[in-house]
């Protein structure tokens, strides 16, 4: 109880932030954090709010699928774009500011249709939890005056679960998400093959009935990471030659399971 009085109080706080603006531009990625402000924005705004999300090769499917359903849930406004951090040679090198040259991007766009269209403000779904992890995109977010109403007012992401939960979102349980490029370690080339892997191994896991997964795409070797509660599941279902024999077809030598289990930013370390 005291968790969820936590979590209203600083939706209030949200909605008041916001309440300072007459419209909004929300870069809306169908995570739980993008949706839960495009929600909060519309709640103040209605048709003067507007969801963007872009759909580029290095967006999953089922990422795409959650931005679909729940602006149709929410009732906002809601546009799809494409970005073309695929075609800047800056972010294919993956260095260890890739994610600038990606968010760098985006927000340009957004910048630049929030200008044209007359919205207040631009604003994103980092949240409080998001601060204690590199995130080279802050930059980008900095440079294009994209705010993070989230971390304004101090929300974490097990509060933003708990209203998401209230408000009917079904993003409210669904695992963290992420780009498929921070599944490449730095220095490794982006390509579209090896996107294109990545999501094919993730979505088998998924089928098999995983639901924290990453897999992390080190040329020839695969490190899957599960959540540590599921990795007996492996044995106890008799999946391990199936998960071999699979991530050797998308063309990878050794299977590896990372025994420390999943953890956002593992690749940063």
């Amino acid at each position: 109880m005291d968790w969820e009085v936590s979590a209203g109080e600083k939706e209030q706080r949200l909605l008041e932030w916001l309440g300072r603006f007459q419209s909004a531009l929300v870069a809306y990625s169908g995570g739980v954090d993008s949706t839960y402000v495009l929600y909060a924005a519309h709640k103040i705004f209605g048709s003067k709010a507007l969801g963007v999300s872009s759909f580029s090769e290095t967006v999953p499917e089922i990422q795409k699928q959650y931005a679909l359903e729940n602006a149709r849930v929410i009732g906002a406004n809601y546009e799809i774009i494409h970005t073309l951090e695929m075609e800047k040679p800056a972010f294919l090198q993956n260095n260890a500011d890739r994610c600038f040259h990606c968010k760098d991007e985006l927000y340009s766009v957004l910048g630049s249709m929030a200008r044209e269209r007359r919205y207040d403000v631009v604003v994103d779904g980092t949240n409080a939890d998001d601060l204690s992890d590199f995130r080279p995109g802050r930059k980008a977010a900095d440079l294009h005056k994209v705010r993070s109403p989230l971390v304004e007012i101090g929300m974490t992401k097990q509060e933003i679960r708990i209203r998401s939960k209230i408000a009917g979102l079904t993003t409210w349980n669904i695992p963290a998400s992420a780009c498929l490029s921070s599944r490449i370690p730095h220095q490794s080339k982006i390509t579209l093959e090896k996107l294109r892997t990545v999501e094919k191994g993730e979505d088998f896991l998924r089928s098999l009935g995983f639901v924290q997964i990453r897999v992390r795409h080190h040329d020839n070797i695969v490190r899957i990471e599960l959540a540590p509660e599921e990795m007996l599941r492996i044995w106890q279902s008799d999946l391990l030659q199936k998960i071999v024999d699979h991530f050797k077809l998308l063309g990878f030598k050794f299977v590896t399971l990372d025994l420390e289990g999943y953890r956002t930013g593992s690749l940063n370390l």
